[in-house]
């Protein structure tokens, strides 16, 4: 999957639910705090970390290729 990007971020568990990986924000935390998500291979528990352009977010078998829109 790609998310287009139009802002310098979007904070994980906000892009989890817009993918439509989790039914709401609590349920995006869930998965997070589980150690469900990597970015860019690594662990990631921070709710609010800032993904950026060229990151990856991995979930299951899910993965987010976060790109720019300029």
């Amino acid at each position: 999957m790609k998310f287009e990007l139009n802002d310098d971020y979007i904070e994980l568990y906000k892009l989890i639910k817009v993918m439509g990986l989790a039914d709401s924000g609590a349920h995006a935390k869930m998965i997070i705090k589980d150690e469900n998500v990597k970015r860019n291979g690594e662990i990631e528990l921070r709710k609010r970390a800032k993904i950026i352009s060229g990151d990856t977010i991995t979930i299951g078998d899910d993965i987010i290729e976060v790109i720019a829109t300029t």
